[in-house]
């Protein structure tokens, strides 16, 4: 019983609309920054800079791995595989569209989480995301339904970020484990509920830390295998692209049938994995200290150039180059029999897999006929590391979400009692996602990623307007050769506390102590 609503409200979620939306939004969003992700790609890569920091807040390259630390996941190689497997090689043609035409829509989110952002009284670290930005845009306007809005997202995030999406980090990493070295998945969960233990409470910081060391190792390491297996499978280069496109237009006969399935999957696990648009990249773009909201924009829009077009097609490459996929066949997932495993393995394209559940499996076999013994070993390692990443990322949106519900709360008691229960729940979401089946999983963290998605997409094409003001404001600041600072007052931008704040002390700052004492202000 529980199967089938599962199922039947991740179908209503993601239906043509949520799907077609978010290609079409993307495009809007490009269109509407002038093609943002080509024009400013230079922007892009200044952020990789370690770049401005403060006690307050983290460097922009650290707010980069953070957002990283929660794009680049299961979702890098178990989704993929699933990509693949349900929707044909044509999957990953739409998964580089998603992540093309998403990398706007993450600088318009990201830039309007920093925008809005706050600084926390009792930590003093910055705080922001959608249900900030939802909030506080319209306030003077609309402030009930901004508010309502706000406290909607954030609900929805939490029970997200603590419920929904850990377990399915949590049964991929489990599950490559057993695979690699037969430790049952009870096992690796109880490891793993204990080194997260350790980790959530140290906060925003120490989550900094941790993933500004361990991000870039593990994508860097995940990707220069990938490239020597290309090297390996140089002459399957041709055939490989030849059969993305191929699949993902239904050119030949046999992947006709599928060209919906194609875009379906690719553009619902291309978001899974590259996040654009879900509404989770403004969390971590909100933390960092830079001086203009689009620096953070650029930061995150480049996150997505690296999950998808580099991550993501590291992972697609191993599979197909190895021939270790197939349309996968089976009345246990509905809709994805339109092509049979028979006749394309007869045709030389794929291969069976028989006992292999779709995901982190098909990986594992791809790179280990690449290198005998040592496939499932590697992937078991990386997924470690991507899945750890990912659950202590979604522990911190959680966290900051329901810091947004609690802020004005009088009762700190009930309000800490409420963050140890989310702890609680994070914990024993990730104990019970390492021992389910997959396909209960997966259900459930669609579900979170497809509410997430239809309330921030729905409402950033309200709110857009001060993120494309502040766009158009760094590019006139570039023009002219200064490195761009902001203040909203100047572009028309209301409720945007904390950067009015910053532009005054910044223009103290630039003053004399006679000009200072001679408009009667205290240089104090």
């Amino acid at each position: 019983m529980i199967a089938y609503l599962i199922e039947g409200a991740n179908g209503l979620i993601w239906s043509i609309p949520l799907i077609g939306g978010l290609l079409v939004v993307g495009l809007y969003f490009t269109i509407r920054t002038g093609l943002l992700q080509i024009r400013n790609l230079p922007d892009m890569l200044d952020q990789l800079k370690k770049g401005e920091t403060s006690p307050d807040g983290t460097s922009s390259f650290q707010s980069l791995m953070m957002s990283l630390a929660g794009r680049v996941g299961m979702g890098n190689i178990g989704g993929v595989a699933t990509a693949i497997a349900f929707g044909g090689p044509g999957a990953v043609f739409w998964m580089w569209v998603s992540g093309f035409l998403g990398a706007s829509t993450s600088f318009i989110e990201c830039t309007l989480g920093q925008i809005y952002k706050e600084k926390d009284p009792d930590t003093g670290e910055y705080r922001g995301g959608p249900a900030f930005y939802f909030e506080r845009a319209y306030k003077h306007k609309a402030p009930r339904l901004s508010m309502f809005y706000g406290i909607l997202f954030a609900i929805v995030t939490i029970v997200a970020m603590s419920f929904f999406l850990p377990g399915v980090q949590a049964n991929g990493m489990a599950s490559a484990i057993d695979l690699a070295w037969g430790i049952p998945t009870w096992v690796t969960a109880i490891g793993l509920v204990i080194l997260l233990g350790f980790i959530v409470i140290g906060g925003v910081k120490r989550i900094a830390h941790f993933a500004v060391v361990a991000v870039p190792v593990m994508a860097i390491s995940y990707i220069i295998i990938a490239i020597i297996v290309f090297f390996m499978n140089f002459e399957a280069i041709p055939r490989v692209f030849e059969l993305i496109f191929a699949s993902a237009f239904g050119i030949q006969p046999i992947f006709g049938a599928i060209i919906g399935l194609a875009i379906k999957w690719g553009v619902q696990r291309g978001i899974y994995s590259n996040e654009a648009g879900q509404g989770t990249g403004p969390h971590a773009a909100a933390a960092a200290e830079v001086s203009h909201p689009a620096k953070q924009g650029f930061a995150q829009a480049f996150s997505v150039y690296i999950d998808t077009l580099l991550v993501c097609s590291a992972t697609a490459f191993i599979i197909i180059s190895t021939g270790m996929f197939n349309t996968f066949t089976n009345e246990d997932y509905p809709g994805a029999d339109a092509v049979s495993e028979a006749d394309l393995v007869g045709r030389g394209i794929g291969d069976l897999h028989l006992g292999v559940e779709p995901g982190p499996g098909f990986v594992q076999q791809g790179l280990d006929s690449a290198f005998p013994g040592l496939g499932p070993t590697f992937i078991a390692i990386a997924l470690a590391f991507f899945v750890f990443t990912t659950i202590v990322a979604y522990y911190y949106m959680a966290e900051v979400n329901l810091t947004y519900l609690t802020r004005k709360m009088k009762n700190r008691t009930l309000a800490r009692a409420l963050f140890r229960l989310l702890q609680a729940l994070v914990l024993v979401s990730v104990a019970y996602g390492a021992v389910t089946s997959a396909g209960a999983a997966w259900g459930l963290g669609d579900i979170g990623v497809g509410s997430m998605a239809w309330l921030n997409v729905i409402g950033i094409l309200f709110l857009q307007g001060p993120a494309l003001k502040a766009l158009k404001d760094y590019r006139e600041q570039k023009k002219a050769g200064l490195d761009p600072q902001f203040d909203p007052r100047k572009l028309g931008i209301e409720n945007a506390e904390f950067w009015e704040l910053r532009a005054d002390g910044h223009a103290l700052q630039g003053r004399t102590g006679g000009e200072l004492e001679d408009e009667g202000v205290s240089k104090k």
